[in-house]
């Protein structure tokens, strides 16, 4: 039988023969294998790994192997994020000159901010200036911006907003990295999973166009440590990325309805305590100061109007022929945003019902990824605020729920086509129109039908645990902490309710 201890070790020389049992085959899940995406992809080059191939790979001195595929992925991680900033690179000068910033598609909030956000003055956080993003993000701006203001102080020539833009590029790069190694850490025996993350096309274009790498690398260490059975760590993890940006909350839904078909309700309490505990702690003293500046991100998300390449947009700009755009009911709604945050909020809600409905009545206890993906998703397909850079949220938690190429890339290709078209948008709406409005709105139908198709595969793989292919490398759950093989509370009442056998 495989041991835990075994997961951890080299794989074998040679794999055991083809329709061996789980436990005997090698730990490391192979994708050319198991994928059939992949599979087929690999006959360009001779087809998956033979049996008895060498999987050894390149060893040092000592003798142990340095390439392993842990490693190999954190490469590919760096790799994607130095081109990030290659692509980047001819905005970050702050010369946006003659629209520059979208015509190499090169903007990015985070040196636009730097200036707006009033960091360029030397202005607090908060205390000096209201900012629109939640507490831990804005000390996360504050704290580099004020530093270099500092140094801008005693040197004039220096470009401030190129300095600040490349200290935040790291330090987002380097959380990049440390999400990439903790989504690793649960999945040891299928790392290659963890690849659609580092060499993820969307990562590539967004990474840095936002601070929402701060809020994944958060939630991504308490999935990690949960997994691992701290819950109230884990708590506090997910209370810091819920002050980093708001999603990381939307997790508590599915996790209640999961424990409470595990009868670990006891768990949920720790965590959600320490998460609230941890939120309280970094908002209450801003709020208590300087509660309208606190309150600046709530009155943001309240008062914006219908954002680009939403559900809402769709409907709004939708094209009826003749250059005449646009649905009665959507630019009905759009003229009545309270209505429609109500509205918004109802179906999130439902949403929500929902898929703590499918957790109860589903064959087998889902997977928390699995769920995690279906809340996020749901908020960004109900959300009226859609942003470029929050397909960074879907990107870990799809890796983790369904890690399968074949639809990952065709999500990627509809987000890379919105990314473009997006821009194209940008300049029309800067005076130089790129293509009608109709391509827009087919980029953005795409990448939300995209969305759409995941969010159906995932609930195929809860209604059927058989076609789950992270099920096929573990017993249960790997992410699932206390809710792995934890006892099925539906699985016991089946059996409680059967009728006990008549003696012969």
């Amino acid at each position: 039988m495989t041991t835990a201890a075994s997961v951890d070790q080299p794989e074998p020389d040679s794999a055991p023969p083809a329709g061996a049992p789980l436990a005997l085959r090698s730990p490391v899940d192979e994708p050319a294998r198991s994928d059939g995406f992949v599979r087929g992809l690999s006959e360009a080059i001779g087809g998956p790994l033979g049996d008895y191939a060498s999987r050894a790979g390149r060893t040092t001195f000592g003798g142990q192997r340095f390439w392993s595929v842990g490693r190999i992925v954190l490469a590919m991680i760096c790799l994607t994020l130095s081109l990030h900033w290659v692509q980047k690179y001819p905005c970050n000068d702050g010369a946006w000159a003659d629209l520059k910033q979208y015509k190499y598609m090169c903007y990015t909030d985070v040196l636009a901010l730097y200036y707006a956000e009033r960091l360029s003055d030397g202005a607090v956080p908060y205390r000096d200036h209201p900012v629109e993003y939640p507490v831990v993000t804005g000390a996360f701006m504050g704290v580099i911006g004020l530093g270099v203001h500092a140094l801008g102080q005693d040197n004039p020539d220096l470009n401030q907003g190129q300095l600040f833009y490349n200290l935040n590029a790291l330090a987002l790069g380097a959380l990049g990295v440390a999400t990439a190694g903790l989504l690793l850490s649960v999945r040891k025996r299928r790392p290659w999973d963890v690849a659609l993350f580092a060499l993820s096309p969307a990562l590539f274009l967004s990474a840095t166009v936002n601070w929402d790498l701060l809020a994944i690398a958060f939630a991504a260490a308490g999935f990690v440590l949960w997994a691992k059975r701290y819950p109230a760590w884990a708590g506090v993890m997910i209370g810091l990325g819920a002050s980093a940006k708001l999603w990381p909350a939307l997790l508590a839904f599915p996790l209640l309805a999961l424990c409470v078909r595990a009868g670990k309700l006891k768990e949920f309490g720790i965590a959600m305590g320490a998460g609230a505990a941890a939120i309280a702690a970094v908002n209450v003293p801003v709020a208590l100061l300087w509660r309208d500046n606190w309150m600046r991100f709530i009155d943001l998300n309240r008062e914006r109007p219908i954002d680009w390449g939403t559900l809402w947009y769709i409907g709004d700009h939708f094209p009826r022929g003749g250059d005449q755009y646009g649905l009665e009911p959507f630019q009905w709604l759009g003229r009545n945003i309270p209505v429609l945050n109500t509205l918004t909020w109802v179906l999130i809600g439902a949403s929500m019902v929902a898929i703590g409905a499918l957790i109860l009545t589903a064959p087998r206890r889902p997977r928390l990824a699995q769920v995690a993906f279906l809340a996020v998703a749901a908020f960004l397909i109900f959300n009226k605020v859609w942003s470029q850079q929050f397909v960074l949220w879907l990107i870990p938690l799809i890796v983790l729920a369904r890690p399968r190429w074949g639809a990952f890339l065709a999500w990627s290709f509809a987000e890379v086509a919105y990314f473009v078209a997006f821009y194209g948008q940008l300049m029309g709406a800067s005076g130089k129109t790129v293509f009608p409005e109709w391509v827009f709105v087919l980029a953005a139908t795409l990448r939300l039908g995209t969305v759409i198709l995941l969010v159906v595969l995932v609930v195929r793989e809860i209604r059927y645990p058989e076609l789950d292919v992270v099920r096929q490398s573990y017993a249960d759950d790997p992410d699932g902490g206390v809710l792995d093989e934890a006892p099925d509370r539906r699985d016991v009442k089946a059996t409680s309710a059967a009728p006990e056998p008549v003696p012969a």
